[in-house]
């Protein structure tokens, strides 16, 4: 069995749009001589998947990053390069490739909206050719994993949005598809109905081995899921790798507050030739990197009556919106 069940090579896509100039002369002009540019959305990535993991894709509004997951499912053709999902390729929509797949985006249903969602659930069991005792024990087994019973018999228009989430995913997941794309699919949820998601997801990437692609802008969602991460910036790639070495990249250094016994030792920690951030009275805040922690507090226990000391780390939220705010990793 293949280990790698995604894989990427120099994959590039353009969008030609209209190209016209503002104002009823404009108008005119283009609609005698019809102007177009290209646009180029994705640009020469690669990268490879392997069967099981949770990959989160990072990047601002507009980076590219639904793009991608719309070319690897199949809904836009690549212009250029080389990609393979589960063996097929995406944009030739095979049978068997659809059965392997689902795609759950955050802003749009495909529940039927005045019916209760089991009744789209038999459709989409149908539509896969599960026979009704099979899909009656899948969508029992599904709604005990995601905690829905009555819901499921209330007409969709009346759900709660955190209930319609769950119901979505439940139909999304009907036929046991082996791979995920996700695109924002704790958005505009509750915390709690965030957190019961995520923790969803958990279980069935634990249970089925299912590989998940994820784009969220909820970092909890990404911390809690992703080991791996791939950052996109503008159509290209930034980064790929391990979520613990990129928040060690982007925040190489602690603030660490230091309650002093006596002042004594207070001035003399704050002459001591170490970073200090900030100081009021006895508590001093220094800045310490992170691979000379260890070190730097075994001196300063050492060397000075301590009262207490706290180690705070950067939330992640920060540090991510670097990323989204400088654009590149």
């Amino acid at each position: 069995m293949e280990q790698n069940i995604i894989k990427v090579e120099n994959l590039s896509k353009s969008f030609e749009i209209a190209s016209k100039k503002p104002g009823l002369k404009g108008t005119i002009k283009h609609f005698f001589r019809r102007e177009t540019q290209n646009i180029n959305v994705i640009k020469d990535i690669s990268f490879e998947i392997k069967r099981g993991e949770i990959i989160g894709f990072l990047g601002a509004n507009g980076a590219g990053k639904t793009t991608i997951l719309k070319m690897l499912c199949g809904l836009i053709y690549p212009s250029a390069g080389k990609l393979s999902v589960s063996g097929y390729l995406p944009y030739k929509r095979k049978v068997n490739f659809l059965k392997n797949i689902t795609l759950i985006m955050g802003q749009k249903q495909q529940l039927i909206w005045d019916l209760p969602p089991i009744e789209s659930f038999y459709l989409n069991a149908a539509i896969y050719d599960i026979d009704k005792f099979e899909a009656k024990r899948r969508i029992k087994r599904l709604s005990e994993m995601l905690e829905i019973d009555k819901e499921l018999y209330i007409p969709v228009r009346k759900l709660s949005l955190g209930q319609r989430m769950k119901a979505e995913l439940l139909a999304a997941l009907i036929h046991k598809p082996n791979i995920l794309f996700l695109d924002e699919p704790t958005l505009g949820l509750d915390i709690n109905a965030q957190r019961n998601l995520r923790k969803f997801l958990q279980i069935y990437n634990k249970e089925t081995e299912a590989t998940i692609c994820l784009t969220s802008h909820y970092m909890k969602d990404i911390t809690y899921l992703c080991r791996r991460v791939i950052c996109v910036h503008e159509g290209s790639i930034t980064y790929d790798g391990s979520l613990d070495k990129l928040l060690k990249k982007l925040s190489p250094v602690n603030d660490i507050l230091i309650i002093c016994r006596s002042d004594k030792d207070a001035n003399q920690l704050s002459n001591s030739g170490l970073m200090i951030k900030n100081r009021n009275k006895k508590e001093i805040t220094l800045t310490i990197k992170k691979n000379a922690i260890t070190s730097t507090l075994k001196e300063i226990l050492n060397k000075f009556d301590i009262e207490d000391l706290y180690i705070s780390e950067t939330p992640v939220d920060e540090i991510i919106g670097e990323i989204l705010i400088n654009k590149k990793v």
